[in-house]
């Protein structure tokens, strides 16, 4: 791996969160049982407790009633009837653990998909200042990885953990009944066991921990890098971003090593417990034997200790996914608990109706703490116009823009639509009736008719190819072989840009808005698309609010009102002619286009 992909890959490490083991989040990472309190958890817990009774009472029949009664008193007949007991009881357990396996795997599914469903659900409504902060491969780990890892606790875990702590408490009575100095003498060797858990239990935890970062890393990476394949060959960064993915890969495959290796330890040192606790057995029970104990007790206490530590062994590797789930379920909660910066408020209002009149009163916005990206913008777009915004980059334009569509609210003055604070008005009800066309636009897989129907779910095929053709778009989509029927791939790829373009005009015209922002949206299409979309424009725009963004001014020179914006301040604003007769900025920035074509 190269010095600079090891460098990268350093400084995009994170770090463990030093937290203890928090029950709080395990109470709440159990709520989601609760739906089913009703329905599969007793069902399970029934069957669990007959499972558990069988295994407790199993001992006593072969060990005091079997031993010192039907065979040392040569008893036939109760022979017999103890073995067909015997039997009747294992064949019970079968039964009642077939049903608990049936029942705790439906349980854990259901619960996985109400996790999941809850989470994206949660993630869509989210701010666009969440994803700013965060790549999608990171965003998919959540949803996909930590959710799976929560499986094996839901599925088996949690109710096994209640079958083996049921298990553990009745053999020690039963010990206890059976005989208290031997069972004494066993459980000294308890407290030793119980320090020594103490101590491997945080260095398991924190490996887990790890072991979820590691995996976000390598899932952000990878999907950055399918993404970006195509920018990655231009540039022949092949060998860079495959040292790259190695450093990420093999951290990944290290710290699974870590957790899996640490985690491994436990079970053998039960099975060192159990060996030394044999060993006190063997001694300690032959002296209570020539002091008086019967064979049959000591034999049942021989099968019960044999169980003692089955359990034990098995909360160990719950406890290991109790710590994977820990591990998880803080990263669940990390998006469950992230507050959208844009809420709605309780009494906001339905907008019916909308004239499209917008108007910026003192408006300050930072999308962090370093620099403002607009600067006390006062401004007002009256319905039915056509408003465009020119500038530099880095000058306010698509803020303005994502300010009218409530992706993020203004840290200063307020954004008024018909008069009405945007923060009075129902989030669905306004981005309903205002639509945007980016430069980058959005395919998602599925055919052409599909991807224009995404803009109104509702409208019949005939209103799609209504869309299509108001935009020119039908002219490429009928030349397609499977005309609208045609599918395309994720971001649609085999469009051209032009094409997927005209598909994202549709898409927004279709939803019939009342206020349409065009973000750059003509600047990956040909001049002659170019002008076939204006007169389009000129049709479909009549009667609505249009916010234009272009560095191409030409595209603009129709529009009732061009506002030019400078690092994050209104510095012009007036009618194409009016702008030129004044021979400033916007002027400039007109000759300097014009200069650059003839230079070409």
């Amino acid at each position: 791996m190269s010095k600079r992909s090891q460098q990268r890959f350093h400084y995009s490490q994170d770090q463990a969160i030093e937290k203890q083991f928090n029950w709080k989040q395990m109470l709440r990472l159990l709520g989601y049982m609760k739906p089913y309190s009703k329905t599969l958890l007793p069902k399970a817990i029934i069957t669990m407790l007959v499972s558990t009774a069988v295994r407790l009472v199993v001992p006593i029949f072969i060990g005091v009633l079997l031993f010192d009664h039907a065979i040392k008193q040569r008893d036939e007949s109760l022979l017999i009837q103890l073995i067909i007991g015997i039997a009747s009881l294992y064949i019970l357990s079968w039964i009642a653990n077939t049903f608990r396996i049936k029942w705790t795997n439906q349980l854990g599914q259901y619960i996985i998909y109400d996790i999941r469903q809850g989470l994206f659900k949660h993630i869509q409504r989210l701010s666009h200042r969440f994803f700013d902060n965060r790549s999608a491969g990171s965003i998919l780990v959540r949803i996909i990885n930590d959710v799976n890892s929560l499986q094996e606790l839901f599925t088996n875990g949690v109710i096994n953990l209640l079958m083996d702590v049921l298990l553990l408490l009745g053999i020690l009575v039963v010990m206890f009944v059976l005989s208290p100095p031997l069972t004494l003498a066993i459980m000294v060797i308890l407290p030793i066991m119980f320090f020594i858990s103490t101590k491997l239990r945080r260095k398991i935890r924190r490996s887990w921990q790890m072991v979820r970062i590691k995996q976000a890393k390598l899932n952000s990476h990878l999907n950055e890098s399918i993404q970006g394949i195509r920018v990655t060959q231009s540039y022949t960064q092949e060998k860079e971003n495959m040292g790259f993915f190695e450093g990420v890969n093999g951290e990944t495959f290290e710290s699974w090593r870590d957790a899996t290796q640490k985690s491994a330890i436990f079970r053998p040192f039960v099975e060192m417990s159990n060996a030394i606790g044999t060993a006190i057995l063997i001694w300690f029970g032959v002296y209570l034997i020539q002091n008086g104990m019967d064979y049959g007790v000591f034999v049942t206490f021989a099968f019960y200790l044999g169980m003692f530590w089955e359990p034990i062994s098995r909360m160990g590797q719950v406890y290991n996914q109790l710590l994977v789930a820990m591990a998880s379920s803080e990263r669940i909660f990390e998006f469950l608990d992230e507050k959208p910066n844009v809420s709605e408020k309780s009494n906001a209002i339905e907008l019916e109706e909308m004239d499209g009149k917008v108007e910026f009163e003192n408006v300050d916005f930072a999308y962090d703490s370093k620099r403002k990206a607009l600067d006390n913008i006062s401004l007002t777009m009256e319905a039915g116009q056509t408003v465009a915004l020119v500038g530099h980059t880095g000058s306010g334009k698509s803020t303005i823009a994502n300010l009218i569509s409530r992706f993020y609210d203004p840290t200063d003055g307020s954004v008024k639509i018909d008069g009405i604070d945007l923060k009075d008005i129902k989030l669905d009800s306004l981005r309903q009736k205002v639509s945007v066309v980016l430069q980058d636009t959005f395919i998602f897989s599925g055919t052409i008719m599909e991807n224009i129907r995404f803009g109104r779910p509702g409208a019949s095929d005939e209103e799609v190819k209504e869309a299509a053709e108001a935009v020119g778009a039908d002219l490429f989509i009928k030349r397609l072989k499977n005309g609208y029927e045609t599918e395309v791939e994720e971001r649609g790829n085999v469009l051209s840009v032009g094409e997927r373009q005209l598909l994202s005009f549709a898409r927004a015209l279709l939803a019939d808005p009342r206020i349409l922002i065009l973000d750059e949206a003509t600047a990956s299409i040909d001049t002659e698309t170019e002008v076939k979309i204006q007169k389009a424009l000129q049709i479909v725009l009549k009667g609505r609010t249009a916010v234009m963004i272009a560095h191409r001014l030409s595209t603009i020179r129709e529009a009732d009102k061009i506002i030019v914006l400078d690092h994050g301040k209104i510095i012009e604003q007036g009618t194409h002619d009016q702008l030129m007769a004044k021979g400033d900025t916007y002027y400039e920035l007109v000759k300097s286009q014009f200069n650059m074509l003839d230079a070409v």
